[in-house]
């Protein structure tokens, strides 16, 4: 048996397709009306489909004798004629006289192979909504493996005040780096060896050959600036072998001058205090011959802008090849104050930056967060009072395990 579909625009139509290519013993099973969907149905008509069978045992040489006999003679009246007086019911299958003329064979056969056409459509529908089901129910739990993961990882970056952006941002450049069904610590290790990328490589005084470097040191009032280079004076001298010599500007206050004399008179290095752009100008001849000048500034407010103005033109007094800046700020500090402090002090200049009290806090996610913010290189830290101890490069690797719990 040789079952076939037809469209048209009409039974007739459809009907005369079925004819030319199974030819006039075809039988007609089963006609419908497709009504075209979607976007479609408003631009297309319906459309009338045919189901129409033929048994094969015919012979192709009759088939090609008839299909010839076609081409060449008049067409004979067929019983295949349709017939508008068919009625239909609501599933467009024949019925009344129509179907009343059929040889009960055929009514069989007909009813049969209708039934086994739905039937293998509904296995095959079956079969694949089952599949959908399963790939959702597979990638779900490849989803649900690792996102616990990847949870856990945020809430500690944010109890260690981790600012929630960075931690977002952090998180999703890895999410296409590790598997869904990655262990916890494959996904810690991308998130700490993405913590360390964005840290950056920590950049600490160089010393110039034949020609002297000034460092400046700025920063808000109680960070440290005094204490820090005077630990960073000693390694100088003491490590570094180098020739250094120490200017203050910060003539607010009398106790800073004192602490900073008292500073060099240990390490047996000159210092002197200035008052104005044109004095360091003066210190600069005076001390051509030493390899670097550390020089601390007023601890200035950031919101007074004239303070600031005073500390860019001390800056500006040095050429940009020959100075240093370093924004000396503590990791005590509240995230919104150093916000603001590096805001202010990104107007003046460039900076790399030193964090001060390490050991007044539990938490380092300041350190990334103000790395990120101002795109500053990370430097020094310190963690105490002891000259010329307790200062050191910030450790990214020891940051970094900070941050994910590594080391509460």
């Amino acid at each position: 048996m040789i079952i076939k579909k037809f469209q048209a625009g009409t039974e007739t139509e459809a009907i005369m397709l079925a004819k030319d290519e199974l030819g006039k013993d075809a039988i007609v099973m089963n006609i419908k009306t497709v009504s075209p969907k979607g976007i479609y149905k408003l631009f297309r008509r319906a459309s009338v489909e045919i189901t129409a069978a033929i048994d094969d045992t015919i012979s192709q040489s009759a088939a090609k004798k008839d299909s010839d006999k076609q081409d060449t003679a008049k067409p004979e009246k067929s019983s295949f004629k349709f017939n508008p007086n068919i009625i239909y019911d609501n599933e467009n299958s024949l019925t009344g006289k129509e179907n009343e003329n059929k040889l009960p064979e055929e009514k069989n056969e007909t009813s049969a192979i209708e039934k086994k056409l739905n039937n293998l459509q509904n296995l095959l529908e079956k079969q694949l909504n089952e599949k959908r089901m399963e790939e959702k129910a597979e990638v779900k739990k490849e989803e649900d493996k690792s996102l616990p993961y990847v949870q856990l990882i945020y809430n500690q970056l944010v109890k260690n005040e981790m600012d929630e952006k960075f931690v977002n941002q952090i998180l999703s450049e890895i999410e296409n780096k590790f598997k869904k069904d990655a262990s916890l610590d494959n996904v810690l290790a991308n998130v700490y060896q993405k913590i360390i990328l964005k840290l950056g490589q920590p950049q600490t005084i160089e010393l110039l050959d034949n020609q002297t470097k000034f460092i400046f040191f700025i920063g808000p009032t109680g960070v440290g600036k005094t204490t820090t280079i005077a630990k960073i004076a000693s390694y100088l001298k003491l490590n570094k072998k180098a020739k250094v010599a120490m200017l203050t500007s910060d003539t607010y206050r009398i106790a800073a001058v004192e602490q900073l004399r008292t500073y060099a008179n240990i390490l047996g290095v000159p210092m002197k205090v200035i008052y104005s752009e044109d004095e360091i100008k003066e210190a600069r001849e005076d001390f051509k011959d030493f390899d670097v000048v550390l020089v601390d500034t007023a601890g200035r407010s950031h919101k007074n802008r004239e303070q600031r103005d005073d500390i860019e033109r001390l800056i500006q007094s040095i050429d940009v090849k020959e100075r240093e800046i370093y924004l000396v700020l503590s990791a005590t500090t509240k995230y919104k104050d150093l916000i603001k402090i590096t805001e202010s002090y990104s107007e003046i200049t460039n900076y790399r930056l030193i964090f001060t009290k390490l050991d007044e806090t539990i938490s380092v996610g300041n350190i990334f967060n103000i790395k990120m913010l101002t795109n500053a290189d990370l430097s020094y830290a310190t963690y105490g009072q002891n000259v010329p101890d307790d200062i050191g490069k910030i450790d990214t690797q020891e940051t970094a395990k900070k941050l994910l719990g590594g080391n509460d």
